[in-house]
């Protein structure tokens, strides 16, 4: 008896807001999987997909909400990813493909890597590479972010904050930090940090945000906020 072929698992970076930054091998993925998953906040929106829709032909697909959470309880987080790759398992045994779209970069703290985690071992998973968020904000910015010897440190901005990775030699970037802003500020306002930090926080998307300087501690909750540290 013929075993059924099983669908691949696809992980699809959008880049962080602006469609014209979808790459062309982004969009012919997206419009070859019959079904297209990403996450869905508490308010129903599928911002990846969203981004998604203005650059490529999404229609007649089967729509995946995937839902995580953002406590930071690693029960919790785990529970969310087990739950998500169990509703894509259940395309990937029919035999369909499925196409995460993430924002971003794939590789650079997405979602979709746990769920690929939970099921390579049983489905081809192949990763689509997008436009990092950081490379759009310092293009946003017109800044390099290194030079020929110099290091660049990617940093998460959330959790316990950056501390003393903020001493590191080099450029940082801080990625999410909309939540730990605050405290962020604090951190770079003792290293004599906030003239040489800049942001940006909802890069390419509705409501976007540049400050060259956060010599004047503008205030942030975005969880899209990205700042870069010469």
């Amino acid at each position: 008896m013929e075993q059924q072929k099983l669908g691949t698992f696809y992980g699809v970076g959008v880049g962080p807001g602006d469609p014209d930054l979808l790459t062309v091998k982004a969009i012919r993925t997206l419009e070859a999987c019959p079904v297209l998953a990403a996450p869905q906040t508490a308010s129903g929106e599928m911002t990846a997909l969203n981004i998604a829709k203005q650059a490529a032909n999404l229609e007649g697909k089967t729509l995946l909400p995937l839902h995580f959470t953002m406590s930071r309880d690693k029960a919790k987080q785990h529970q969310a990813h087990v739950e998500a790759a169990q509703a894509v398992r259940a395309y990937l045994e029919q035999g369909q493909d499925v196409a995460m779209a993430v924002l971003g970069d794939v590789s650079v703290y997405s979602t979709y890597c746990y769920l690929m985690d939970l099921l390579k071992d049983e489905f081809p998973c192949v990763m689509v590479p997008g436009v990092p968020a950081f490379c759009a904000v310092a293009a946003r910015l017109g800044r390099s972010l290194t030079t020929m010897n110099s290091p660049l440190h990617i940093l998460p901005g959330g959790g316990e904050g950056p501390g003393e990775t903020l001493d590191l030699p080099g450029a940082k970037v801080l990625m999410k930090s909309g939540r730990n802003f605050p405290q962020v500020l604090d951190e770079l306002e003792k290293r004599g940090l906030l003239e040489q930090a800049a942001m940006v926080e909802n890069c390419g998307l509705p409501g976007e945000r540049i400050c060259p300087s956060l010599e004047e501690k503008p205030q942030s909750s975005g969880y899209f906020t990205t700042i870069i540290i010469p």
